[in-house]
């Protein structure tokens, strides 16, 4: 087994770190930033922390997606063309971080956790942008012409950004929402649909390979996997009575400090 033997009461935390993490990601999202860290903070090296968070968390985004099956209603011809470049480019990231060393990816881990917060940092302001972009779509011969480029140009766009999303995966969905909108002309509530389906892929994707693969602490997993899907449940009955943006802000400011303790900490 990666890592150290774990007590019950750190599976419990772990589990309950993963109800935090499952109730943030249905409700803004960067669950990834409590935990991971959380895991590392339990003695776990980084990479079988990395691997063992992506296949806990992984069901959680079920519930999400089954909440949105209007949005993603009409959407098969689409998702047919993205879900498999979203599987690849996740498989083509669990396989990358798989090959990357402990020491190397110790080296990054500062950098992704601020980039993921950076990330979630700029989500209200990339949707207000992609609000005015969208409602500015024209819908003429020319426009059509562009939207069809721009079906095409979103799979190898989506594959690029499932590839991050197998490595390390916090903040994916900010990317693939800001690629799906500078390149798709729809409504935003459908995009955003499109873009829980595609970032699940991805993460899917990296958690089969990490099961048959990966340095994955199971114990971790099984009661992380648990607490992830109760947290969604939980997310998704309280998202109306918590403000999403200052949640997100409380996520971003702890990924924050978060990775400058890795930066500094070396």
């Amino acid at each position: 087994m990666p890592g150290p033997v774990l007590s019950p009461a750190e599976l419990a935390l772990a589990a309950l770190a993963a109800v935090g993490a499952g109730a943030v990601n249905a409700i803004a999202g960067g669950g990834t930033l409590i935990t991971f860290p959380t895991l590392t903070a339990l003695g776990l090296p980084v990479v079988a922390a990395n691997v063992t968070n992506t296949l806990a968390v992984a069901p959680g985004a079920l519930g999400g997606l089954v909440a949105l099956r209007r949005e993603l209603a009409g959407q098969g011809a689409r998702l047919a063309r993205l879900t498999p470049a979203a599987l690849l480019g996740g498989f083509a990231g669990g396989y990358l971080l798989l090959h990357t060393s402990e020491a190397l990816f110790r080296s990054l881990v500062p950098w992704l956790i601020l980039g993921a917060s950076a990330l979630l940092a700029v989500q209200d302001p990339l949707r207000g942008w992609l609000l005015k972009r969208l409602a500015g779509s024209s819908s003429d011969a020319d426009g059509d012409a562009h939207a069809r480029r721009g079906e095409a140009i979103a799979t190898p766009a989506v594959f690029a950004a499932a590839i991050y999303g197998g490595y390390f995966g916090a903040g994916l969905g900010v990317i693939v929402l800001a690629v799906l909108g500078l390149v798709l002309h729809d409504s935003l509530t459908r995009l955003n649909a499109s873009k829980q389906a595609i970032g699940f892929a991805a993460n899917l994707a990296g958690a089969l390979l990490f099961a048959a693969f990966g340095p994955v602490h199971w114990p971790a997993a099984a009661v992380m996997a648990v607490g992830a899907v109760a947290g969604g449940v939980l997310g998704g009955r309280f998202a109306s009575r918590i403000r999403a943006s200052t949640l997100r802000t409380l996520v971003v400011a702890t990924g924050t400090i978060v990775g400058l303790i890795y930066l500094f900490r070396g």
